[in-house]
């Protein structure tokens, strides 16, 4: 099981930190990754890491702004993201891959958490 948090409200130019659980099953050896998706709007990948955490992967719309950590000890995954602006008002979800290290597809993560609402302000 995954789940999200840290979702929310921020004001343009603001930072939010989310933050996801897993099982150790779903975490063990895979790379995590997180997505995103705005309403009326294809779910999109936003950033993904392998499972020891020496790769990373963002999307240009994020880069700079966005970095995804993990901590394996604790089988939790992290997305801070900075530089918020409205561009970025989604939900957003974290997954489990079926490897170790990470892609832009979706159909390469085959564990999904609920998602959290990032709303960002003007």
């Amino acid at each position: 099981q995954l789940a999200e948090s840290g979702g929310g409200l921020a004001q343009y130019g603001g930072s939010l930190r989310l933050s996801c659980s897993a099982s150790g099953r779903m975490f063990l050896n895979n790379a995590m990754g997180w997505f995103r998706q705005a309403s009326g709007k294809e779910r999109e990948f936003v950033a993904g890491i392998s499972w020891r955490g020496e790769s990373t992967i963002l999307a240009d719309s994020v880069k700079g702004r966005f970095t995804i950590t993990r901590d394996n000890a604790k089988n939790a995954l992290y997305l801070q993201m900075n530089g918020l602006t409205s561009e970025d008002t989604a939900v957003y979800y974290c997954a489990a891959a079926r490897k170790s290290f990470p892609s832009r597809g979706a159909e390469d993560y085959r564990y999904w958490g609920q998602g959290t609402q990032v709303t960002v302000s003007s």
